[in-house]
Formats: structure tokens, C-alpha cells, sequence
């Protein structure tokens, strides 16, 4: 109930007011968001790869109804990619970037997918240029197929694109039965979106249980699995399963999220895991966050701490 509450206030513009306004408000945002500007996620990148960590950056926006901001989103990329290359800092894979179709144009009325296939593809050849990768991040369950459509068109020319299956869906087990395939890339996560109960699961034992199944045949084909939870559960069993099929530490990592857990982030990476922090910057934070305090009970009582302690 609260999961739903939470996430009906994501796209609320009276909720959202209120609150962005609370003066309060940003200190806590910034435990979850690395700053407005890209020197603050560049900083942030900085200071994670020192510690042993990877990083996935996402510039925060979504649902652009204007081409020429899909645009601006798209050069945003591809600015960021130019400065994490000279910094040394994308080399490898060791930071990528993250990108929301919606953010680049898919929900345009006119040409939305192929505005956003385009955009994407500009972003691909920059990240290709400074030696990283992109993930397709997956928004709500209407996106999925527009979102394999992108991936599937793309490929061919960026054949280390990854997408994102969320295991709330009742597809996601057949999905990543078809993309755990030579050289796919799969964040696999449990997901943030309301969806109806046809094609949802809306208990977290049936999210948690698909998320087993997804990540069982994630790391029993032949693609590059990267397992987005902090649930000390699944990072268990993945670790299990991981031994059981002779899966080496590289050929797959752990992801999660920007200030959750941070202690064990640097546990997994210390114990020779490849541990990637997804880390968001720019002013429109709001959905994020909003997402991110349904996903976990403990992030809303961290913020409603937090909005206590300072207030």
C-alpha cells in the first residue's frame, strides 16, 4: 500500500511542489543524487573508481515533449562522455552512462521512437569513442517494447549497448530468456513502476522470486549479467549461483545505487566483485527520488529522519 502511495506522489506536479520546496528537502537529496551539474557527477565518478568501484552516470530527466530538448539531453551525453574520457575516467568500462528513452525522445507525438533510436545512437558513438558503454534504462512497463525495438535496431552498430528487464513484470523471465545471448548486456532489477496486476507482480515475495528466475538464466547464458539489488538475499543467491555454473568474478557484476549501502558496495568490490555504482546528477531529481524511497522502506525512514533531525 505504501509502494503504491509512493509512487502515485512520482507523478504528482501538487506532491512534487510541495516537496521540492521544503527547505529541508535538498540535504537529504543529497545522499541519493550526486549534484546538478556534470562536474559534481564527474567528481563523484572521481572519488568511486578510486575507491575499486565502477560507476553507471544518469543524467536525471524524462518524459521530454519537445524534440529539441531530446536533443540538448542527447548532446548533455555527449559532452559528459567527452569529459569522462579526457579525465581517464571511462576507459574500460570503468564509468558508462545510463540513458531513459523518454528522456530522448520516445514520448514525442511525431517520430518519438525513431527520434530516440537517433539520439541514442549519437550518445553510442560517443561512448564508443571514449572506450565505455551505455545502458537503455527501462521506465514503465509501456516502454518495454519500444525500448527492445531500440536495442534490437541498434545493435548491429553497438553490439555492447545494454538494456534493463525489471523483474515485476511477468515477462521479464521470457526477456531475459532471449537476451542472455553472446555479447548482450542485461542490468537485471526489480523495478519502481506501477503497472496493472495482469502483467505486474505486486507482492514483493513474487517480485523477489522472479527476480531468482531472471537472474538464474541471466547467469546461465552467454551474455554479461549485471544484477542491480541490495537485498543481501539475492546477492547471496547470486553469488551461489554464479559458483555453481563456473561463472568467473569478470564476466559479470553487481550494480547498485548511488548512497544504498555504500559499506557493502565496498565489500563486494574489496572481495574482487566488479561493483558498479549507479549515480544520477541533474536538478530534476524528483521522480528519481521518489522511486528510490518506494523501492526500499528503509530510504523513507532515512528521509523522514533526515527531514526531522534538520528540521
Amino acid at each position: 500500500m505504501l509502494r503504491r502511495a509512493l509512487l502515485a506522489a512520482s507523478a504528482s506536479h501538487r506532491v512534487r511542489g510541495i516537496v521540492t520546496a521544503a527547505p529541508y528537502t535538498r540535504d537529504v537529496v543529497t545522499r541519493f543524487v550526486a549534484g546538478d551539474t556534470a562536474d559534481d557527477a564527474i567528481g563523484v565518478t572521481r572519488r568511486l573508481l578510486a575507491e575499486g568501484l565502477l560507476v553507471s552516470l544518469d543524467h536525471l530527466g524524462e518524459h521530454t515533449a519537445d524534440p529539441g530538448q531530446a536533443a540538448a539531453v542527447a548532446e548533455e551525453y555527449v559532452r559528459l562522455l567527452g569529459r569522462l574520457s579526457a579525465d581517464g575516467l571511462a576507459s574500460g568500462g570503468r564509468a558508462e552512462v545510463s540513458v531513459k528513452l523518454t528522456a530522448v525522445g520516445l514520448g514525442l507525438r511525431d517520430h518519438g521512437e525513431k527520434t530516440a533510436a537517433q539520439n541514442v545512437a549519437r550518445i553510442c558513438a560517443a561512448a564508443a569513442d571514449a572506450g565505455t558503454t551505455v545502458t537503455l534504462d527501462m521506465e514503465d512497463q509501456a516502454g518495454v517494447e519500444p525500448a527492445l525495438r531500440v536495442l534490437a535496431e541498434l545493435r548491429p552498430d553497438f553490439p555492447d549497448l545494454g538494456c534493463v528487464i525489471q523483474s515485476y513484470l511477468r515477462r521479464s523471465a521470457d526477456d531475459c530468456a532471449g537476451l542472455a545471448v553472446a555479447g548482450s548486456r542485461v542490468r537485471l532489477c526489480k523495478g519502481a513502476y506501477r503497472a496493472p496486476d495482469e502483467v505486474a507482480f505486486t507482492r514483493h515475495s513474487e517480485v523477489d522470486r522472479s527476480y531468482a528466475r531472471c537472474l538464474r538464466i541471466l547467469l546461465g547464458g552467454d551474455g554479461y549479467p549485471m544484477l542491480a539489488t541490495h537485498d543481501p538475499r539475492l546477492i547471496k543467491i547470486a553469488g551461489i549461483r554464479a559458483d555453481a555454473v563456473g561463472r568467473a568474478p569478470g564476466s559479470f557484476e553487481y550494480q547498485m545505487l548511488y548512497g544504498v549501502r555504500p559499506a557493502e558496495q565496498r565489500r563486494l568490490a574489496s572481495g574482487g566483485a566488479r561493483m558498479r555504482v549507479y549515480v544520477p546528477y541533474g536538478s530534476d531529481w524528483y521522480g528519481y527520488l521518489v522511486r528510490r524511497l518506494a523501492e526500499r522502506p528503509a530510504n523513507l525512514a532515512f528521509f523522514l529522519r533526515s527531514l526531522v533531525s534538520t528540521g
